[in-house]
């Protein structure tokens, strides 16, 4: 509903907006421009997303409290001209009166009543973005007394005029005075763009964090600010938002169809908010279960109300957020489903270390110099891939680090929570496991600096273990790196002012090396000579070059399987495989040094 929800509030709000020149344009001349400018002013919202909102944002802001400010004196206006009493309707009493006299009419009335608080809930999509303060009090103090103003005017106006040519008439632009009808519809245009910059961008952070979590395909994720880092653009989801965007509008050609699509993926997003907000309370807030069953209950109640009503509107539009939820619902679960067997697959067909132990430190292989990088997805035991690989060309590195990138379920990992380092088999095999993890809003570091922080905490690493230990699968937390200096002496992860204070270890070096590359001890650290080889040749590695060593796994079921199974697997999640981005951290890697080992995954 989300993706329903990024579709349809564009298409409902530039619409609804550019709907205005019905009343301002003589004659039937809006019949051949509406559509035409709402579908220009769509492209135009959507292109301007490639360039980021921190080169606009600070327009958004303004036009907003201009639109509150314009809709809420057009508001007082018609309450004091046309009926000063209107103010009596705010009473429940009211409610509970339209509703007996009117029966089934006014519950299914209540579609259309849902239509005034849709929109509003745009500046909850930012609500990752903003403190739940700041949201609570702009929604208190300057939204929701406009609205009221607003709908209140209308209802005024209304009151006193009750002869229109057709039920279309019945919005907001005929309580609009005539002679500021233009205006108000430049300032409407301008904040329906600003609300769905809101919605569109909601989207796109809804969508990373999705990926994150492997709920859905992997895409290219944009950081348009460097200061503001929920500020995102991700091209696929932009573009296939635009294309559906206009096929609802041309399809529809009207409000009345959008705003039901629009208001039952609304509604459907509050009941299924409202069903979480209720396991909150019993699971995170630890409160008691009649507590929860309470909130439900009250609050789902009334959403139920008005969700039944809209779902009445099914044949009228309300279809098309239902049909895009199942579409995408489709997607996220092929993709979790393909990618948790790709899991299982690689647990189960992992190396022992036992294999390592029965080989010698030499692997059964030539060791060659530098640092070899093997991507993988484990965080205990050695990949099939590596097996798949050695035994096809039987040359390695002389440094061998199986990194692990993980994202995990929080906003934000901490730098110095950022790397865990341990040691495979002895340490004369020069086996690494490195697992770096990332929080879901995390930006990934690009591959140069990725590279000494990696190298750093090895080091660090091998300088703070136990003499005495060749552990298997133990992992240590490394919060800051060991110093590293290469080439022109820029030291990182130090100040200039603490180096003096420190000594340093020079490999040794007979011809000249094409990278420079040494690690800065604290002063009077104590270091055994093993330990001391091992920095050596590290350093030797690091100087010799590092390369990326990537899996690129086939899934296709195992013969036997069942019908659904082979057409999810062997079509479904194969085509997203095919047409998605790889890892996040294979995209930084330098194609010169990476290199593609290709596996077929029977699952």
């Amino acid at each position: 509903m989300v993706i329903g929800d990024g579709v349809l509030t564009p298409a409902v709000s530039v619409f609804s907006a550019v709907s205005g020149l019905e009343l301002s344009m003589a004659n039937n001349q809006h019949q051949y421009i509406l559509l035409p400018i709402t579908c220009v002013i769509l492209v135009f919202l959507f292109t301007l997303q490639h360039f980021g909102t921190h080169r606009v944002g600070f327009l958004f802001a303004p036009i907003v409290c201009l639109w509150l400010l314009t809709i809420s004196i057009i508001g007082v206006y018609n309450i004091f001209c046309w009926n000063p009493h209107v103010y009596q309707a705010l009473s429940p009493y009211y409610t509970y009166k339209f509703l007996q006299k009117t029966q089934t009419g006014g519950w299914m009335s209540l579609g259309g009543i849902l239509l005034c608080v849709t929109g509003s809930e745009a500046m909850y999509a930012d609500l990752g973005h903003f403190t739940q303060s700041s949201i609570k009090m702009a929604f208190t103090l300057l939204v929701y007394p406009a609205l009221v103003l607003a709908y209140m005017g209308q209802a005024a106006y209304i009151s006193r005029h009750h002869d229109f040519e057709n039920s279309n008439h019945i919005g907001f632009y005929v309580s609009v005075p005539e002679k500021t009808r233009w205006p108000v519809l430049g300032i409407a245009i301008l904040a329906a763009v600003a609300g769905s910059q809101a919605v569109i961008t909601g989207t796109f952070s809804i969508i990373k964090q999705c990926s994150s979590l492997n709920c859905f395909p992997r895409v290219k994720i944009v950081h348009t600010s460097s200061t503001v880092h929920g500020q995102i653009y991700i091209p696929e989801i932009n573009w296939i938002l635009m294309v559906l965007c206009l096929a609802v509008t041309i399809g529809f050609r009207d409000t009345k169809h959008l705003t039901n699509a629009q208001g039952l993926a609304v509604i459907t997003v509050m009941l299924v908010t409202t069903c979480l907000m209720s396991l909150v309370i019993l699971l995170c807030w630890n409160k008691s279960i009649v507590y929860a069953v309470s909130f439900l209950a009250f609050f789902g109640a009334i959403e139920v109300l008005y969700f039944s009503a809209s779902l009445v509107k099914f044949h009228e539009g309300a279809w098309v957020p239902i049909v895009l939820s199942f579409i995408f619902m489709i997607v996220m679960c092929v993709w979790h489903y393909g990618t948790r067997k790709k899991y299982e697959f690689d647990v189960q067909n992992k190396v022992s270390i036992s294999w390592f132990l029965n080989i010698g430190p030499s692997l059964g292989i030539v060791r060659v110099r530098g640092i070899g990088l093997i991507h993988t997805e484990l965080m205990s035991g050695i990949p099939a891939i590596f097996s798949h690989f050695v035994t096809n060309l039987p040359a390695f590195h002389q440094v061998l680090v199986f990194l692990c990138v993980k994202s995990v379920s929080v906003p934000h990992v901490q730098p110095e929570e950022r790397f865990l380092v341990g040691r495979i088999g002895p340490k004369k095999y020069r086996l690494y496991r490195v697992v770096v993890r990332y929080g879901y809003r995390d930006v990934q570091k690009d591959d140069i600096q990725f590279e000494k922080d990696l190298v750093s905490s090895i080091a660090e690493f091998i300088r703070c273990a136990d003499s005495n230990q060749n552990g298997y699968e133990r992992l240590s937390s490394i919060s800051k790196g060991l110093p590293l200096q290469e080439d022109d002496g820029e030291l990182d992860g130090s100040d200039s002012s603490g180096s003096s204070t420190r000594k340093e270890i020079n490999p040794n070096t007979i011809a000249p090396k094409p990278k420079r590359v040494r690690f800065v001890l604290p002063k009077d650290t104590k270091i055994d000579k093993e330990a001391r080889d091992e920095l050596q040749e590290l350093m030797q590695a690091r100087e010799a070059g590092m390369s990326f060593i990537t899996g690129r796994s086939y899934m296709k079921a195992k013969s036997g399987s069942g019908l659904i199974k082979q057409i999810v697997i062997n079509i479904g999640y194969e085509f997203l495989r095919r047409n998605s981005r790889g890892p996040a951290f294979t995209t930084n890697l330098p194609h010169v040094s990476t290199v593609e080992v290709g596996m077929v995954c029977q699952v």
